[in-house]
């Protein structure tokens, strides 16, 4: 008998897989980020074919295969389903999903991650068209942080270590040249 995983996720992407199925790449608040199929979920009679869409914050349950997880379940949250619906907003969390996609390489939990990450799209689901840029850079450089990327910097501490909240737009305004550089200099040590 298997053990069934619950957790919520995000899905970061998927792929077609066979006649009738998919791969997914979630991000998950216990498991880290897997690699999940769901079998059948592109034909009509599906149910899990309108919940497990890229971009959703879904409630999912997992079991372990031999090569993938399987999914034999999934929920919407109603959680960031406003997100995918403005052009701008969707620019920003894909160039975000690419980036976990690539730095995130396997089963590893990272609650702390998890829950800035939605702390941050959460903020990015209300933010107005003037503070996307600034807000993807928040959200990258606390993927980093939370990653061990960035180290001791007394200009990006308020950024990196208070708690996830619009208020950041306007501190990242005054030291955003130094943020950048720091983004990309831990960009350039992943070496991805």
């Amino acid at each position: 008998m298997h053990h069934i995983y619950h957790t919520e996720g995000i899905i970061l992407g998927s792929k077609n897989s066979g006649e009738a199925g998919r791969y997914y790449y979630i991000f998950t608040r216990d498991l880290g980020m897997i690699y999940a199929t769901a079998q059948g979920v592109r034909k009509i009679s599906s149910k899990l074919r309108f919940v497990l869409q890229d971009f959703a914050y879904v409630k999912i349950d997992l079991v372990q295969g031999l090569n993938f997880w399987r999914v034999t379940s999934a929920s919407k949250t109603n959680a960031l389903e406003h997100l995918t619906k403005n052009p701008k907003t969707f620019e920003v969390f894909s160039n975000i999903a690419s980036l976990l996609r690539r730095l995130l390489a396997g089963i590893e939990p990272n609650e702390a991650l998890f829950a800035d990450l939605i702390n941050g799209l959460s903020v990015l689901e209300k933010a107005g068209t003037n503070d996307l840029r600034n807000l993807e850079a928040i959200i990258v450089l606390r993927i980093l942080n939370n990653l061990g990327y960035i180290g001791e910097n007394e200009v990006l501490q308020n950024l990196i270590k208070s708690p996830f909240e619009e208020n950041l737009v306007f501190e990242i305004s005054k030291s955003r040249p130094e943020v950048l550089h720091q983004i990309n200099k831990a960009l350039k040590e992943t070496h991805l």
